[in-house]
């Protein structure tokens, strides 16, 4: 069924999942701070653009951001011609970046204030997972919320889950980056150590990707890790940007996160050097500099 959607944020996830929102049929609107970006997006899918984010979420069923963090998101949404001054009742608001739960938790309380329902719903998967409508979505929030959405955020996932109720999907996105950061520095280390031991890394990794050390990372990533080829996916910026909200709460709740903490300071240095923009699997380059 064709609903009207807004969608606020057109970065390099935002862009291609408000496009699969469009491909599916929905009438989409959409709003970003470039206004250039916008008419872009415009240009290659059915829709249209609006000034404020306001104006987007005028008269929408389901409103949708993908923005960069908590003051970003606090803009958009409860800032001068935000998208809560306009959200109608009975709307539900989708929010898919990666931010702190406290913030998810904030909204979601001014938005049952207001008469609509707000979802926490950071995604995994990177440029590709959203290019290629295959994100994995984590959902915090009303479960009859998360029901109605469920069949609109399917447009760009493969992945769908209600993990429990407001801030459980940041709280299980800090979780996904905290593996993540650990799993792509043993695979630099794996790698690093293969090269100076003189095995044929392809042959290692072709054994050794089909038992117990097989993970996402080591599918995708080993070749472009070998070949020092960091211009795509995850910035190095933003892993920070998530570990940083992670080793926050971890000092709320009691957690301990001892390789987190040293493989945020990996990417510090990675940062140092100029490498802010590479995607997160540049941890190798650290060691092989």
């Amino acid at each position: 069924m064709s609903c009207k959607v807004a969608f606020i944020g057109l970065g390099v996830m935002g862009f291609p999942m408000a496009g699969h929102l469009a491909n599916a049929g929905h009438s989409v609107t959409v709003f970003n701070r470039t206004a250039e970006k916008a008419q872009l997006w415009v240009e290659s899918y059915q829709g249209e653009t609006a000034a404020t984010p306001a104006l987007a979420a005028t008269d929408a069923d389901y409103i949708f951001t993908c923005v960069g963090n908590d003051d970003d998101l606090r803009e958009v949404t409860i800032g001068a011609d935000g998208a809560f001054e306009a959200a109608k009742a009975g709307a539900i608001f989708i929010d898919n970046t990666t931010t702190s739960a406290i913030v998810a938790r904030e909204l979601s309380a001014i938005a049952e204030e207001k008469g609509f329902s707000f979802l926490d719903a950071p995604v995994s998967g990177g440029q590709a997972g959203a290019e290629n409508g295959k994100l994995t979505v984590m959902i915090g929030g009303d479960e009859s919320a998360f029901e109605k959405a469920e069949p609109v955020i399917a447009s760009f996932a493969a992945s769908i889950k209600l993990l429990g109720p407001s801030g459980y999907g940041q709280l299980t996105k800090m979780v996904n980056q905290i593996c993540i950061a650990g799993l792509v520095q043993a695979l630099s280390e794996g790698i690093h150590f293969a090269k100076h031991a003189g095995l044929d890394v392809e042959k290692v990794i072709g054994v050794i990707s089909k038992g117990a050390a097989q993970s996402w990372q080591m599918e995708n990533r080993y070749q472009t890790m070998m070949n020092n080829e960091f211009d795509f996916g995850f910035a190095v910026d933003w892993m920070r940007k998530d570990l940083g909200i992670a080793m926050e709460e971890a000092t709320k709740n009691g957690a301990s996160l001892p390789v987190t903490k040293i493989v945020d300071g990996y990417y510090s240095e990675l940062q140092q050097s100029g490498g802010n923009r590479w995607d997160t699997s540049s941890l190798i380059a650290r060691l092989e500099k």
